[in-house]
């Protein structure tokens, strides 16, 4: 058993910890392009690759894409009500509630955990995130939005190209099939050496805040996950990914849209990096609960 879940989350964490001390050096990490490149290259090849070369029912990745939005209301309708309480700003503090690090974290552990089929479901999840993370995250820090903005980022046209060729029961021609492949082989990897840059980037002042609200985050995702996938009725890997992916700690992606707009920055990237530890405590259990 622990072989099993050695085999699932040490090679995350390495990863991780080896851009947190590459960041710790100081040795030159250029975040932004090499967010540049996996957001509009790599992403979009590998959603591509994965779901197109996948037996996996569209009525199933229809439930999948339900569920996450469920789940992201859900998240929403609960972070507000315990900021409400708590008297801390909707604004600044509701999008890391609701916008888990589904990409850097659960795109690999759901690889690991699930194999291919389980990265397919997964990448529905994250897609389904970025579109919320860019209209209503992007919303609750800027006050404005648009449906165009979504337009800019290639991930959305992979996963519609990719699903005409899974409904169509067809297979993109081998060149294209091993472009993308070679592609997005290099997301994983670089998602999360730059997740351990960012984190080493980081500090911590207001433990205590930072950490009930990470409890929180990582309580709720797993109890939401849990509510959810028996709602839709998912079992096996569709009910695995489901409660992985919300029970992610906070996105860093609340972290730059927050430093961007001027919204309690500080305090987001207390929430990343207090999240992110804790959740080297609840991972592990939460792979033995799914097993």
């Amino acid at each position: 058993m622990i072989h099993q879940f050695l085999n699932v989350i040490a090679p995350v964490f390495i990863a991780i910890t080896l851009g947190w001390c590459w960041g710790k050096l100081g040795r030159p990490y250029d975040t932004d392009l090499v967010s540049s490149l996996v957001m509009n290259i790599s992403a979009p090849c590998l959603v591509f690759s994965t779901l197109s070369n996948l037996s996996i029912s569209p009525y199933l990745l229809g439930q999948m894409g339900i569920a996450t939005v469920i789940a992201i209301t859900l998240f929403g309708l609960i972070g507000a009500a315990v900021l409400w309480f708590t008297g801390l700003p909707q604004r600044g503090f509701l999008s890391p509630l609701m916008f888990a690090n589904i990409g850097n974290m659960g795109l690999p552990l759901c690889l690991f955990a699930f194999g291919k089929p389980g990265l397919a479901l997964a990448i529905v999840v994250f897609s389904v995130f970025c579109v919320g993370q860019f209209t209503i995250g992007l919303w609750l820090y800027s006050g404005a939005t648009s449906p165009v903005y979504l337009l800019k980022f290639p991930v959305i046209y992979a996963v519609f190209l990719a699903l005409f060729f899974l409904v169509g029961e067809l297979r993109p021609p081998e060149w294209i099939g091993k472009t993308t492949e070679l592609l997005g082989d290099f997301t994983i990897p670089l998602m999360l050496l730059t997740l351990g840059v960012s984190l080493a980037r980081l500090e911590v002042m207001n433990i205590k805040r930072a950490l009930s609200l990470s409890i929180l985050r990582l309580g709720m995702g797993f109890g939401v996950g849990i509510l959810v996938s028996s709602l839709m009725h998912l079992t096996g890997t569709a009910r695995g990914v489901l409660i992985l992916q919300c029970s992610m700690p906070v996105a860093v992606f609340n972290y730059l849209l927050s430093e961007r707009y001027n919204r309690n920055s500080r305090e987001t990237a207390e929430l990343v990096v207090v999240s992110t530890l804790l959740s080297l405590v609840t991972l592990p259990l939460i792979l033995r609960f799914l097993s």
